[in-house]
């Protein structure tokens, strides 16, 4: 993976270039990015600045890359300061990348994939901008690109950490290894993750499915009673958002149950089969990182004081978001605690 995070920093890395050069397509800042006002983290970026720090990171992360990659001995190789440098760069530049500079609407854009596949056929739900103007522009797929390289990066970081530690750079076991790593160990944590990744998206529904009920559950019924008026249909298409993430919390429910591991009887075609586990480690590793980001922007947008006056009386329309690192945390726990329980025998050490 060193060499995918080293090919991924080099090329965005001459797109830093060329937008300090005057290039056409800067992604950051308000003026690029309208929408990213009160949203994005950069939404003060200008290419003057900001292009050229990204030309001299990512081409310094590139050769750090490429130096990492080449580290294939497990047992002192990278030690020392160095080595320590190389690893926290790493990290701090996958966590950036991953979950710090992405803000909702990448979140946003997925959640709302089902709604235009079922509705807009047929139109509805009426009234309601299913896609708002700003969510699949250039700067918002761009905040995908990141993501990726932030996951090209912390696999690369992860892989030369594991071999300054004498384990293995695949699976990391070995005489390093730590005890939570082993498979009855993550049963046991795993069970709590998966509460936490279950509670927090059911609240999320109850809140969302009482509106459209009629029940003023964390706002108020004016407040019901004015956006149903000025949006026809909301209310349907937050409880078709919170029936997803029911379902969500049903799938993650299956992390620490058997029929994750085994296709259940009433799955045609699959019953009874095994499961492989990267078909849900893979997208529940994703959600996880659409759901952090998400969560860190509205605890941004808290902190800068960015919802609106009278919020309190309406905490519903918050709370839920809020509560987003939460769950993001639990579904990532639950998702690492499956894929130990999970793993086979190396094919790189043979453990």
């Amino acid at each position: 993976m060193g060499w995918a995070a080293a090919g991924w920093s080099l090329a965005y890395g001459l797109l830093g270039v060329y937008w300090a050069l005057g290039g056409a397509g800067f992604p950051f800042g308000a003026e690029a990015d309208p929408y990213s006002v009160g949203v994005s983290p950069l939404e003060n970026a200008r290419a003057q600045s900001l292009a050229p720090v990204i030309a001299v990171v990512c081409l310094l992360g590139a050769a750090g890359a490429v130096a990492m990659a080449r580290v294939r001995r497990r047992g002192g190789t990278g030690a020392g300061a160095v080595g320590a440098a190389m690893i926290g760069f790493g990290w701090v530049l996958a966590i950036l990348l991953t979950v710090g500079l992405p803000d909702v609407r990448p979140l946003m854009g997925v959640a709302r994939l089902p709604l235009l596949a079922v509705g807009a056929p047929f139109g509805w739900p009426e009234g309601v901008s299913v896609f708002g103007p700003g969510m699949f522009t250039w700067p918002v797929l761009n905040e995908l690109v990141l993501m990726l390289g932030g996951l090209c990066w912390a696999a690369a970081t992860l892989v030369y950490q594991r071999r300054r530690r004498d384990t293995c750079g695949h699976c990391g076991r070995g005489r390093g290894a730590a005890s939570w790593t082993t498979p009855a160990a993550a049963a046991r944590w795993g069970r709590w993750a998966v509460g936490i990744a279950v509670v927090v998206p059911l609240f999320y529904a109850a809140i969302r499915w009482s509106w459209f009920l009629g029940i003023p559950f964390g706002v108020t019924t004016e407040f019901l009673r004015v956006e149903a008026v000025d949006t026809p249909d909301i209310w349907l298409a937050g409880a078709m958002e919170g029936t997803l993430a029911i379902g969500g919390a049903v799938l993650t429910l299956g992390l620490a149950q058997r029929w994750a591991e085994i296709y259940p009887g009433w799955i045609p075609f699959l019953r009874g089969k095994p499961v492989r586990p990267r078909t849900a480690v893979i997208p529940a590793t994703a959600v996880t990182l659409l759901i952090t980001a998400a969560g860190l922007g509205n605890l941004r947008a808290l902190a800068d004081g960015a919802y609106p006056a009278g919020v309190g009386e309406n905490w519903g329309t918050i709370a839920p978001g809020l509560l987003w690192p939460l769950w993001a945390a639990g579904l990532g726990a639950a998702t690492l605690a499956y894929h130990l329980r999970r793993r086979g025998r190396c094919r790189s050490c043979g453990a």
